[in-house]
């Protein structure tokens, strides 16, 4: 009698979910994959996993929560989320980071979601981490995205790095309740590390558009960068971890103007 009570509130749950895709790219993310999988449950019968080479247990943990995980090449952000959005089940999809956990707040609100038309996207709040420290103020305050989408109407660009939604024009932002909890840095050295790879995908993306790194975005940029999270964003009222978060991005900005720059100059062209 238990178990058919258990089995009855399951199909119950079923059908209260939504029918929308949760779409996650991602690769060595073993420490962190489980808490965000195990936020979405009771939200989609659909949670797509595209793995491109994890060296550690992220395929296996991620198995123990949908049975749509994949595997394939890496082809730049863009061109990887494009293709592992053709993988859901649903046209609609909610876009996430594997470091990318959702509150039930926003849970709640993606339930009772019911877009006006395809031409509709959702914009999400963020809560963005330091470690274990949640930073109200300077580059990652007051945070949002579009995360929510039809895949018929909006995609993501081609771009290696900084990829971007491609939306039509004419269509309408709803703003969903909740937030996103982003939780990217572990440690301040894996942070760096991670920001000096996007350096340097950036430098390339800079080098393909034509664009030159003169004296003042290599060495006035990095300085105006730090002086406006820090202080004009008001990063100084999150402590230490604003003040560390500030300066390691005009420390990426200063890395990048100068990749860009040896690129420019033709060094180290094939690497």
């Amino acid at each position: 009698m238990v178990v058919e009570m258990v089995e009855n509130r399951k199909d119950l749950i079923f059908v209260a979910m939504q029918s929308l895709s949760v779409v996650i790219v991602c690769r060595n993310e073993a420490g962190i994959i489980g808490e965000t999988l195990q936020s979405l449950q009771g939200l989609t019968d659909d949670i797509v996993v595209y793995d491109n080479g994890s060296t550690d247990d992220t395929v296996e943990k991620a198995k123990a929560y949908t049975e749509q995980v994949h595997q394939g090449s890496w082809e730049g952000f863009g061109k990887t989320k494009r293709k592992a959005n053709a993988l859901a089940k649903y046209d609609w999809i909610l876009s996430l980071d594997a470091d990318e956990a959702i509150d039930a707040a926003l849970k709640e609100s993606l339930l009772s979601f019911k877009p006006a038309n395809d031409y509709e996207v959702g914009e999400i709040k963020f809560k963005n981490f330091f470690v274990d420290k949640w930073l109200r103020f300077g580059e990652w305050g007051n945070d949002k995205h579009i995360r929510l989408f039809n895949r018929k109407q909006v995609n993501w660009d081609d771009a290696a790095v900084h990829e971007k939604l491609l939306i039509p024009a004419g269509s309408s932002v709803k703003k969903i309740k909740g937030h996103i909890l982003h939780k990217t840095v572990k440690s301040i050295d894996a942070y760096k590390q991670k920001m000096q790879q996007y350096a340097m995908l950036n430098a390339g993306k800079y080098h393909q558009a034509g664009k030159k790194a003169t004296w003042v975005k290599r060495y006035l940029s990095p300085a105006f960068t730090f002086i406006n999270y820090y202080i004009f964003r008001l990063g100084f009222l999150d402590g230490y971890a604003g003040y560390v978060c500030a300066r390691i991005t005009a420390w990426y900005t200063s890395l990048k103007y100068e990749r860009l720059r040896e690129l420019n100059r033709g060094v180290g062209r094939g690497k």
